[in-house]
């Protein structure tokens, strides 16, 4: 599929109907005295103090590349491999990748505005609106390309950025256009932070050829104008910058160069002044060296704006049109809307040079209370369990090559003999990894062991994987995997030196806790029962029987270790049985106390409560009108528990009719803002007491996913139930994306101090946008159109005794 043949006329037409036209007019050349000194050396290094940016993102975006033969190619048909993602939020340009998807090169880049008497930058002094640049009549995005619209609070002046890459160059194409809004001359200003080399200490600047660049290692940014720089300086943040500059007071100075010593460097221009309109195309381009970035700026420029949006538009429309979104989109309350946006944030959220290295978001949690002063991935950075369920979600929208691609990759993150460190035994997953399989954290989580067992078998059923493949990994992946579910082994890499006994989990799939967890549980099981199934495939027999038979016996004593016949929960929100979170022995009654999490004092297990227990519903491992887990419900659902062990909200919406539920990891939850103070997750590099852990939007697709199933069961999915399945759920799930349909991890819940102002149901900033949040979307609206649990695996139910 070459890039050409997905240029349709309603793309084009679309294209050149958003083009800025009539910008342009009356530039006026600004001659700074301030030139002559541009031999100086930028004073003040290494600058102040780097941290990440704001993580709620309201959009993220790259070029859609396909696939030669399973991996990313210059020869494919999409030509030449862009290697960039860029992020946005709170109305400016936030981080921006290049060659891995997790090497963070830019913090920011903001435009500056200076009138007869004031100076106003954007992040500061404009209220923004976001759009996407591509859509179709249902206001449908095609494309990952934004439009920015942000307007002074003063109402002197409006900004509008178009902002995408180049589709077959290492570089990010924004187009600026600047209007005057009271017919005041304004000069208008770029900053750009870089974090070359992802740190924000390790800098270096210089003015070259006209261009501004900035180095670290073998990383290069270059950042450029389709006009000339009136004025380009390199300086130091919060001493030789442009913004600091300007509001001291002082004349901006031009440096041509920050010296020898590294540090938080700015890149900063004057690009012109007007009293109507100005536009101009920038671009800020990569490479492995200064000659590689300078060439990606110059093709990127040459080549032009409008050619470049037509590009990268028909290779997204290209990849839609290959999707079955429609069937999806008929079961949205929305015409679609967030169903491609979703399928567009999850494939942008794949690694270029690991193909099918799904990360699980593009964004650093709390990032601006976060120190640069280290390379860090933040959320960009492979889970097993966060993987499992975007590639489910893959497949569940008609992308079987991602979800291939992405199964084959697996193989990476598993340990084996060859894992770098391991001195123990093998089979099981890594907790989480770099795209490159890189060692980031090494807990055993049991679920992250079962699930690539369980999405081999979705693949098989499904047709992506022949007979013959899925014994082949079977033999290579899935067979070590599932015997590490039976045998359990010694977990000795790194920090880590536990012996492993399944189902006994070293951690959860909140990384928190050990023990017996209910959702864990339930991946081991359909995990091992899965397995069972492609051994006979194999024809291996004996081996099938192992697993049948271990898979019944966890089975069995999911109820004695996991629910409570003696809750600790108020009498007037209990009736004293229901699962527990997790729970540390075999006995569930057993008045043990969970360890502390977050800063939040451990409590005893009994009066902790978690949605996992419906992952049991979810795999098929317990009817949805099971006994314990309609006890369960009520307790899951009280209104009346106390703040901190309460885990339902409601949430209404302005100007939307009805009310939407939403659900915390679980009650005691510390993973999220100082509900005392307001202060972010860990602000200062310690937990508080005061940390609590908002409602996450992927459990209302849970819960819709659970109400799915007791539909089915029960033979009662008729139009009525499915109408308001979509009003409560899907409709539900719609509301917490925000303006650029990013789904979030968190959204406020009302609770305690709020650190930015949140509307009730904002997405918070911890991370924005969460993979699994829109994969549960998608999934969700695939069960919809089946009338079936997608992620449901009937022979766990047929082979449970």
């Amino acid at each position: 599929m070459f890039k050409t043949k997905f240029v349709k006329q309603s793309l084009l037409a679309s294209a050149v109907a958003l083009a800025i036209s009539g910008c342009g007019a009356e530039v006026t050349k600004t001659n700074s005295a301030s030139t002559a000194k541009n031999n100086l050396t930028a004073p003040g290094a290494p600058g102040s103090k780097p941290f990440w940016a704001y993580s709620g993102k309201t959009g993220i975006g790259t070029s859609y590349e396909a696939y030669l033969d399973g991996s990313y190619s210059d020869k494919a048909a999409t030509g030449p491999v862009s290697k960039v993602w860029f992020s946005l939020a709170q109305g400016i340009i936030t981080e921006t990748m290049f060659g891995l998807i997790h090497q963070a090169q830019l913090k920011e880049m903001q435009f500056v505005v200076k009138g007869d008497n004031f100076i106003a930058t954007e992040l500061d002094d404009t209220q923004w609106q976001i759009d996407y640049l591509q859509k179709d009549e249902l206001g449908r995005p095609l494309s990952l390309a934004y439009k920015l619209t942000n307007t002074d609070k003063q109402g002197r002046f409006k900004i509008e950025k178009h902002i995408f890459t180049d589709s077959n160059n290492q570089t990010l194409f924004v187009k600026v256009v600047l209007e005057s809004l009271k017919g005041e001359a304004l000069s208008l200003y770029v900053h750009a932070n870089p974090y070359v080399n992802n740190n924000g200490v390790g800098d270096k600047g210089m003015v070259k050829e006209g261009k501004l660049v900035a180095a670290d290692g073998d990383n290069y940014l270059t950042l450029s104008s389709n006009t000339a720089f009136e004025q380009a300086s390199v300086g130091f943040v919060g001493t030789s910058d442009l913004i600091s500059q300007m509001k001291s007071g002082e004349t901006f100075t031009s440096y041509a160069t920050t010296g020898d010593k590294p540090g938080n460097v700015s890149l900063d221009a004057l690009l012109g002044s007007t009293s109507s309109k100005v536009e101009f195309d920038l671009t800020l381009s990569f490479g492995n060296t200064l000659d590689e970035s300078i060439a990606a700026a110059n093709a990127s420029q040459q080549k032009g704006y409008q050619a470049l949006l037509t590009e990268f538009g028909a290779d997204w429309q290209g990849y839609l049109e290959s999707l079955d979104l429609e069937a999806l989109s008929s079961q949205s309350a929305d015409n679609g809307r967030l169903a491609y946006a979703s399928a567009l944030v999850l494939k942008a959220q794949e690694d270029k040079t690991h193909a099918g290295a799904l990360i699980a978001s593009l964004s650093n949690p709390w990032g601006d209370t976060v120190p640069a002063i280290e390379g860090h991935t933040g959320y960009k950075a492979v889970w097993v369990r966060d993987f499992y369920q975007v590639a489910m979600a893959f497949l569940a929208m008609g992308d079987k090559a991602t979800a291939k691609t992405a199964f084959e990759y697996l193989e990476k993150v598993q340990v084996t003999d060859k894992t770098p460190g391991n001195q123990g035994d093998t089979g099981w997953f890594l907790q989480k990894t770099h795209v490159d399989g890189e060692l980031e954290w090494v807990g055993v989580q049991l679920d992250q062991t079962a699930m690539p067992i369980m999405l081999g078998w979705k693949l098989y059923l499904a047709d992506v994987l022949s007979k013959e493949e899925l014994i082949l990994w079977f033999n290579k992946m899935l067979k070590p995997a599932a015997d590490f579910l039976v045998e359990g082994g010694l977990a000795k890499i790194l920090w880590n030196d536990t012996e492993i006994k399944p189902p006994f989990t070293q951690q959860e799939r909140w990384e928190e806790q050990a023990g017996h967890s209910p959702s864990s549980t339930a991946a081991v099981i359909a995990g091992l029962i899965t397995a069972s199934e492609i051994a006979k495939l194999a024809g291996d027999d004996t081996l099938a029987t192992k697993y049948l038979n271990v898979a019944n016996d966890y089975n069995a004593k999911v109820e004695s270790r996991m629910y409570t016949t003696k809750s600790t929960l108020p009498s007037d929100a209990s009736n004293g049985q229901h699962y527990v979170r997790i729970s540390q022995d075999n006995d569930a009654n057993s008045a043990t106390v969970l360890g502390d999490n977050n800063g939040r004092k451990g409590l005893v297990k009994q009066s902790i409560l978690d949605g996992g227990f419906l992952e049991l519903v979810r795999y098929g491992v317990r009817s949805a009108e099971d006994k314990h887990i309609i006890d369960t419900l009520d307790e899951y659902d009280a209104q009346n528990l106390p703040e901190n062990l309460k885990v339902k909200y409601n949430f209404t919406f302005e100007g939307v009719e009805g009310q939407f539920p939403g659900w915390r990891r679980y009650g005691n939850d510390g993973y999220g803002e100082d509900e005392v103070t307001g202060t972010n997750y860990a602000e200062g590099g310690n937990n508080t007491p005061g940390q609590r852990g908002r409602v996450w939007p992927f459990f209302t697709g849970e819960r819709g996913h659970y109400e799915i199933a007791k539909l089915v069961q029960s033979d009662s999915f008729d139009a009525k139930q499915q109408a308001a399945l979509t009003q409560t759920y899907v409709k539900g799930m719609e509301q917490f994306a925000n303006e650029g349909l990013m789904l979030p991890e968190q959204v406020w819940d009302g609770v305690g101090v709020n650190p930015h102002n949140y509307t009730f149901g904002e997405g918070t900033n911890s991370a924005t946008p969460l993979a699994w949040t829109h994969a549960e979307y998608i999934k969700l609206l695939r069960s919809m159109s089946d009338k079936q649990v997608w992620d449901y695996y009937p022979v766990v139910k047929e082979k449970l005794n």
